[in-house]
């Protein structure tokens, strides 16, 4: 059975204060799955700087909460980021609370651990994440894998996914040139291996979902609509659903 192609609400950004509304409470959500027949696939933990406020300030407790959230929606699936250095009893503490929360054998969701980048300071490149290289993704069985997160880290797409192997159960699924950061441009329409990353996954029988997360809201607004249309197909004809 072919992968399921979604739509993040990441893709909304820069009104990121229409996505906050919308999963404002697990009842909210739930009022607009059955307003729009829209299920939810997956629930991403409110972990980047600019979302540090949202529930709060605590990433355990966000973390927590974006457990149940999921829980009481039905989504199957919970992303996380790996802790900012800064942010050291968490970091510590990370691994250990991962394997706790996740639920293998059913009742809960699995709780995936996503890939992020390095970025510049002061003429150099830095990684501003613990637990963000492949050693240390070795520790997690489930794994969330950003294809312009791997782009933006300057990584090989393909080496990539055959580290982490069958423990993607979850893809971000956009472009990037590898020159200007975190791009997340539509898919096709930069140099990463898209079509044979969608290839080997399937060799591997992936059975998760493939999220489509470009950034619209950078587009020209004239061009949003389609370019979501193209993604869409993009990611049909690529997966094969």
């Amino acid at each position: 059975m072919p992968p399921e192609i979604v739509l993040s609400t990441a893709s909304f950004f820069p009104d990121t204060e229409l996505a906050f509304r919308m999963a404002e409470s697990p009842e909210a959500v739930r009022a607009l799955t059955d307003r729009f027949g829209v299920r939810i696939r997956a629930v991403h933990v409110p972990c980047l700087v600019v979302s540090q406020h949202v529930w709060g300030w605590n990433p355990e407790v966000k973390l927590r909460r974006s457990v149940d959230m999921a829980r009481a929606i039905g989504a199957g699936i919970v992303v996380v980021h790996p802790p900012f250095r800064w942010q050291r009893g968490y970091a510590e503490d990370f691994r250990d609370l991962v394997l706790q929360l996740d639920s293998p054998n059913g009742g809960g969701p699995r709780v995936t651990v996503e890939n992020m980048f390095t970025v510049e300071a002061l003429g150099r490149r830095v990684d501003p994440y613990r637990w963000n290289d492949d050693a240390a993704f070795s520790g997690f069985p489930v794994l969330t894998l950003d294809t312009s997160h791997a782009g933006a880290a300057r990584q090989d797409l393909l080496e990539l996914h055959a580290s982490m192997g069958d423990r993607v159960h979850h893809l971000h699924l956009s472009d990037s040139t590898a020159t200007r950061g975190d791009e997340h441009l539509p898919p096709g329409t930069g140099g990463l291996p898209l079509t044979e990353l969608a290839q080997a996954m399937l060799a591997r029988s992936f059975g998760g979902v493939v999220v489509i997360e470009v950034g619209f809201g950078r587009l020209p607004e004239g061009s949003r609509t389609s370019a979501a249309r193209d993604s869409l197909e993009y990611a049909r004809v690529a997966f094969g659903s």
